[in-house]
Protein backbone atom coordinates (compact mmCIF):
# COMPACT_ATOMS: atom_id res chain seq x y z
CA UNK A 1 0.00 0.00 0.00
CA UNK A 2 1.42 3.65 -0.97
CA UNK A 3 0.64 6.49 0.75
CA UNK A 4 1.09 9.96 -0.34
CA UNK A 5 2.45 12.60 1.71
CA UNK A 6 2.56 16.26 1.13
CA UNK A 7 6.38 17.82 2.29
CA UNK A 8 5.07 20.64 3.59
CA UNK A 9 2.88 19.45 6.19
CA UNK A 10 3.61 17.92 9.45
CA UNK A 11 3.76 13.66 9.64
CA UNK A 12 0.67 14.58 12.30
CA UNK A 13 -1.00 16.58 9.63
CA UNK A 14 -0.77 14.26 6.48
CA UNK A 15 -2.12 11.14 9.22
CA UNK A 16 -4.94 13.51 10.03
CA UNK A 17 -5.87 14.15 6.25
CA UNK A 18 -5.14 10.12 5.34
CA UNK A 19 -7.74 9.35 8.29
CA UNK A 20 -10.36 12.06 7.17
CA UNK A 21 -9.76 10.10 3.81
CA UNK A 22 -10.49 6.56 5.39
CA UNK A 23 -13.34 7.27 7.05
CA UNK A 24 -15.29 9.18 4.27
CA UNK A 25 -14.40 5.54 1.68
CA UNK A 26 -15.39 3.65 5.33
CA UNK A 27 -19.39 6.26 5.28
CA UNK A 28 -19.80 5.80 1.42
CA UNK A 29 -19.14 1.72 1.58
CA UNK A 30 -21.83 1.47 4.57
CA UNK A 31 -24.33 3.41 2.65
CA UNK A 32 -23.92 1.98 -0.69
CA UNK A 33 -24.76 -1.49 1.58
CA UNK A 34 -27.70 0.09 3.10
CA UNK A 35 -28.66 1.23 0.06
CA UNK A 36 -27.67 -1.99 -2.16
CA UNK A 37 -29.82 -3.96 1.27
CA UNK A 38 -33.02 -2.01 0.81
CA UNK A 39 -33.00 -1.86 -3.03
CA UNK A 40 -32.73 -5.48 -2.95
CA UNK A 41 -35.66 -5.66 -0.59
CA UNK A 42 -37.79 -3.81 -3.02
CA UNK A 43 -37.13 -5.84 -6.09
CA UNK A 44 -37.97 -8.93 -4.18
CA UNK A 45 -41.32 -7.47 -3.36
CA UNK A 46 -41.69 -5.72 -6.96
CA UNK A 47 -40.83 -9.24 -8.51
CA UNK A 48 -43.39 -10.83 -6.01
CA UNK A 49 -46.18 -8.39 -7.53
CA UNK A 50 -45.69 -8.97 -10.88
CA UNK A 51 -45.95 -12.64 -10.71
CA UNK A 52 -49.57 -12.44 -8.50
CA UNK A 53 -50.74 -9.59 -11.53
CA UNK A 54 -49.33 -12.39 -14.12
CA UNK A 55 -51.18 -15.01 -12.01
CA UNK A 56 -54.21 -13.16 -12.05
CA UNK A 57 -54.32 -12.18 -15.44
CA UNK A 58 -53.98 -15.58 -16.91
CA UNK A 59 -57.60 -16.82 -15.19
CA UNK A 60 -59.46 -14.63 -16.51
CA UNK A 61 -58.03 -14.25 -19.91
CA UNK A 62 -58.38 -18.02 -20.10
CA UNK A 63 -61.80 -18.67 -18.79
CA UNK A 64 -63.08 -16.07 -21.74
CA UNK A 65 -62.65 -18.35 -24.43
CA UNK A 66 -65.83 -19.83 -25.87
CA UNK A 67 -65.80 -23.65 -25.15
CA UNK A 68 -67.04 -24.37 -28.72
CA UNK A 69 -64.20 -21.67 -30.46
CA UNK A 70 -63.15 -23.73 -33.13
CA UNK A 71 -59.11 -24.79 -33.30
CA UNK A 72 -58.92 -22.54 -35.85
CA UNK A 73 -59.88 -19.05 -34.40
CA UNK A 74 -57.87 -20.29 -31.24
CA UNK A 75 -55.36 -20.38 -33.88
CA UNK A 76 -54.97 -17.18 -35.71
CA UNK A 77 -55.71 -15.58 -31.82
CA UNK A 78 -53.09 -12.95 -31.37
CA UNK A 79 -50.50 -14.11 -28.55
CA UNK A 80 -50.81 -12.33 -25.31
CA UNK A 81 -47.62 -10.76 -25.21
CA UNK A 82 -48.32 -9.33 -29.12
CA UNK A 83 -52.14 -7.73 -26.85
CA UNK A 84 -49.88 -5.58 -24.25
CA UNK A 85 -48.77 -2.46 -24.88
CA UNK A 86 -44.67 -1.84 -25.02
CA UNK A 87 -43.43 0.04 -21.23
CA UNK A 88 -41.31 2.86 -22.28
CA UNK A 89 -37.41 1.66 -21.60
CA UNK A 90 -36.54 2.65 -17.24
CA UNK A 91 -33.39 4.55 -16.47
CA UNK A 92 -31.63 5.30 -12.96
CA UNK A 93 -32.80 8.17 -12.75
CA UNK A 94 -36.58 7.79 -13.80
CA UNK A 95 -37.55 7.66 -9.83
CA UNK A 96 -36.12 11.38 -8.90
CA UNK A 97 -37.12 15.10 -9.74
CA UNK A 98 -34.53 15.09 -12.90
CA UNK A 99 -33.61 17.39 -16.13
CA UNK A 100 -31.22 17.65 -18.56
CA UNK A 101 -29.24 20.80 -18.58
CA UNK A 102 -28.80 23.07 -21.48
CA UNK A 103 -25.02 21.03 -21.83
CA UNK A 104 -27.07 18.08 -21.46
CA UNK A 105 -25.33 16.91 -18.27
CA UNK A 106 -27.90 14.91 -15.64
CA UNK A 107 -29.34 16.67 -12.82
CA UNK A 108 -30.97 14.54 -10.20
CA UNK A 109 -33.05 16.08 -6.81
CA UNK A 110 -34.45 13.83 -3.90
CA UNK A 111 -38.17 13.13 -3.51
CA UNK A 112 -37.62 12.78 0.24
CA UNK A 113 -35.44 11.81 2.75
CA UNK A 114 -35.22 8.07 1.45
CA UNK A 115 -33.83 9.58 -2.07
CA UNK A 116 -31.54 11.93 -0.60
CA UNK A 117 -29.44 9.13 1.10
CA UNK A 118 -29.85 6.58 -2.20
CA UNK A 119 -28.22 9.96 -4.33
CA UNK A 120 -25.48 10.41 -1.96
CA UNK A 121 -24.55 6.87 -1.38
CA UNK A 122 -25.23 5.48 -4.89
CA UNK A 123 -24.98 8.28 -7.08
CA UNK A 124 -22.65 11.09 -5.95
CA UNK A 125 -19.19 10.26 -7.70
CA UNK A 126 -15.96 12.19 -8.08
CA UNK A 127 -16.55 15.06 -10.66
CA UNK A 128 -19.89 15.60 -9.32
CA UNK A 129 -21.77 18.74 -7.62
CA UNK A 130 -23.70 18.69 -5.00
CA UNK A 131 -26.50 21.31 -4.90
CA UNK A 132 -28.49 22.18 -1.76
CA UNK A 133 -30.83 25.22 -0.49
CA UNK A 134 -29.90 27.11 2.39
CA UNK A 135 -33.09 26.15 4.47
CA UNK A 136 -34.36 23.28 6.18
CA UNK A 137 -36.66 21.13 4.20
CA UNK A 138 -34.59 20.45 0.22
CA UNK A 139 -33.35 17.89 -1.69
CA UNK A 140 -30.22 16.94 -2.51
CA UNK A 141 -29.42 17.70 -6.13
CA UNK A 142 -26.54 15.94 -7.57
CA UNK A 143 -25.31 17.59 -11.19
CA UNK A 144 -23.29 14.72 -13.05
CA UNK A 145 -19.84 15.88 -14.34
CA UNK A 146 -21.05 19.46 -12.62
CA UNK A 147 -17.74 20.56 -12.02
CA UNK A 148 -17.18 21.13 -15.78
CA UNK A 149 -20.72 22.87 -16.08
CA UNK A 150 -21.20 26.37 -17.58
CA UNK A 151 -22.20 28.54 -14.85
CA UNK A 152 -25.26 28.96 -17.38
CA UNK A 153 -26.04 24.94 -16.12
CA UNK A 154 -25.20 25.27 -12.80
CA UNK A 155 -27.59 27.96 -12.53
CA UNK A 156 -30.14 25.85 -14.06
CA UNK A 157 -28.86 23.38 -11.03
CA UNK A 158 -29.76 25.80 -8.39
CA UNK A 159 -32.80 26.88 -9.45
CA UNK A 160 -33.99 23.38 -9.48
CA UNK A 161 -32.68 22.70 -5.84
CA UNK A 162 -34.47 25.89 -5.15
CA UNK A 163 -37.35 25.49 -6.06
CA UNK A 164 -38.26 21.96 -4.69
CA UNK A 165 -37.23 22.91 -1.69
CA UNK A 166 -39.99 23.89 1.37
CA UNK A 167 -38.93 28.03 0.46
CA UNK A 168 -41.81 27.41 -2.04
CA UNK A 169 -44.97 26.21 0.57
CA UNK A 170 -43.70 29.69 2.27
CA UNK A 171 -44.56 31.62 -0.29
CA UNK A 172 -41.22 33.59 -0.69
CA UNK A 173 -39.56 34.38 -4.50
CA UNK A 174 -36.41 33.49 -3.96
CA UNK A 175 -33.66 31.64 -1.67
CA UNK A 176 -29.90 31.34 -1.48
CA UNK A 177 -28.26 27.70 -3.22
CA UNK A 178 -25.18 26.77 -2.49
CA UNK A 179 -22.85 24.23 -4.37
CA UNK A 180 -20.20 21.71 -3.14
CA UNK A 181 -18.04 19.06 -4.51
CA UNK A 182 -18.33 15.13 -3.15
CA UNK A 183 -15.59 15.44 -0.66
CA UNK A 184 -17.40 17.86 1.42
CA UNK A 185 -20.61 16.02 1.79
CA UNK A 186 -20.74 13.21 4.48
CA UNK A 187 -23.15 11.81 6.84
CA UNK A 188 -20.48 11.48 9.15
CA UNK A 189 -20.51 13.88 12.42
CA UNK A 190 -18.57 13.75 16.11
CA UNK A 191 -18.11 9.84 15.56
CA UNK A 192 -21.42 9.01 14.54
CA UNK A 193 -23.83 8.94 11.55
CA UNK A 194 -26.67 11.68 11.02
CA UNK A 195 -29.88 11.13 10.23
CA UNK A 196 -31.81 9.88 7.32
CA UNK A 197 -31.91 12.77 4.23
CA UNK A 198 -29.21 14.85 6.58
CA UNK A 199 -25.66 15.45 5.78
CA UNK A 200 -22.56 17.02 7.31
CA UNK A 201 -21.07 19.78 4.95
CA UNK A 202 -17.43 21.31 5.08
CA UNK A 203 -15.61 23.09 3.28
CA UNK A 204 -15.68 26.89 1.07
CA UNK A 205 -19.10 26.65 -1.00
CA UNK A 206 -20.29 28.43 -4.31
CA UNK A 207 -23.39 30.33 -3.46
CA UNK A 208 -26.29 31.27 -5.83
CA UNK A 209 -27.52 34.31 -3.93
CA UNK A 210 -31.46 34.69 -4.12
CA UNK A 211 -32.43 32.11 -6.84
CA UNK A 212 -35.82 32.54 -7.86
CA UNK A 213 -38.40 29.88 -7.37
CA UNK A 214 -39.60 29.29 -10.86
CA UNK A 215 -40.12 26.67 -13.24
CA UNK A 216 -41.66 25.57 -16.35
CA UNK A 217 -43.83 22.35 -17.76
CA UNK A 218 -44.84 21.41 -21.12
CA UNK A 219 -44.21 18.58 -23.76
CA UNK A 220 -40.86 18.20 -25.30
CA UNK A 221 -39.56 15.64 -27.83
CA UNK A 222 -39.82 11.82 -27.58
CA UNK A 223 -37.43 10.59 -24.43
CA UNK A 224 -35.71 15.01 -24.79
CA UNK A 225 -35.94 14.57 -20.85
CA UNK A 226 -35.52 10.86 -20.56
CA UNK A 227 -38.22 10.96 -18.55
CA UNK A 228 -41.14 10.98 -20.76
CA UNK A 229 -43.11 13.40 -22.48
CA UNK A 230 -44.34 15.42 -19.78
CA UNK A 231 -41.11 17.54 -18.80
CA UNK A 232 -40.73 20.43 -16.11
CA UNK A 233 -37.51 22.36 -16.46
CA UNK A 234 -36.40 25.63 -14.26
CA UNK A 235 -37.60 28.10 -15.89
CA UNK A 236 -33.71 29.62 -16.70
CA UNK A 237 -33.22 26.86 -18.94
CA UNK A 238 -33.38 27.98 -22.57
CA UNK A 239 -35.59 25.71 -23.82
CA UNK A 240 -39.06 26.07 -24.69
CA UNK A 241 -41.10 23.70 -24.23
CA UNK A 242 -44.16 23.19 -26.74
CA UNK A 243 -47.46 24.86 -24.82
CA UNK A 244 -45.13 25.75 -21.98
CA UNK A 245 -46.62 26.99 -18.24
CA UNK A 246 -44.57 28.82 -16.15
CA UNK A 247 -44.81 28.43 -12.27
CA UNK A 248 -43.92 30.56 -9.16
CA UNK A 249 -45.74 30.45 -5.66
CA UNK A 250 -49.10 31.91 -5.49
CA UNK A 251 -52.64 31.07 -4.21
CA UNK A 252 -53.66 28.19 -6.02
CA UNK A 253 -53.31 24.54 -4.06
CA UNK A 254 -50.99 21.73 -5.52
CA UNK A 255 -54.42 19.76 -6.34
CA UNK A 256 -56.08 22.45 -7.86
CA UNK A 257 -53.27 23.90 -10.01
CA UNK A 258 -52.50 20.13 -11.23
CA UNK A 259 -55.90 19.92 -12.93
CA UNK A 260 -56.11 23.37 -14.31
CA UNK A 261 -52.56 22.31 -15.72
CA UNK A 262 -53.31 19.39 -16.89
CA UNK A 263 -56.57 20.75 -18.99
CA UNK A 264 -54.25 23.11 -20.44
CA UNK A 265 -51.92 20.68 -21.60
CA UNK A 266 -54.24 17.88 -22.26
CA UNK A 267 -52.26 15.77 -19.79
CA UNK A 268 -53.19 13.40 -16.62
CA UNK A 269 -53.35 15.28 -13.66
CA UNK A 270 -51.62 12.81 -11.49
CA UNK A 271 -48.61 12.88 -14.00
CA UNK A 272 -48.68 16.86 -13.53
CA UNK A 273 -48.52 16.55 -10.17
CA UNK A 274 -45.52 14.51 -9.79
CA UNK A 275 -43.53 17.63 -11.97
CA UNK A 276 -45.15 20.15 -9.31
CA UNK A 277 -43.34 21.13 -5.99
CA UNK A 278 -45.37 21.08 -2.38
CA UNK A 279 -47.17 24.60 -2.16
CA UNK A 280 -48.96 26.56 -3.81
CA UNK A 281 -49.04 28.09 -7.46
CA UNK A 282 -49.09 31.01 -10.00
CA UNK A 283 -49.82 29.78 -13.25
CA UNK A 284 -48.91 32.36 -16.04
Amino acid sequence: MELSLELGKTVRQNLQERYAELRKLKEKKAGLLAAMKETEKELREEEKKKEEKEKNAAGPSDKSASPHASPKSLLHAPPRAAQKSKKPKSHWYDPYLTFLTSGGRRVVAGRDAKQNDELYAKHLMTGDLFFHADIQGAPATIMKDGQKASEQERKEAAQWAASYSSAWKTGVSAVDVYALKPDQVSKHADGGYVGRGAFVLSGEREWFRKTELKLKVGWSEEGRMGGGELAGLPAVHPLALENQIVLSPGPVVKEEAAKKIAGMLSAKADAVSRLLPGGKFVIQ
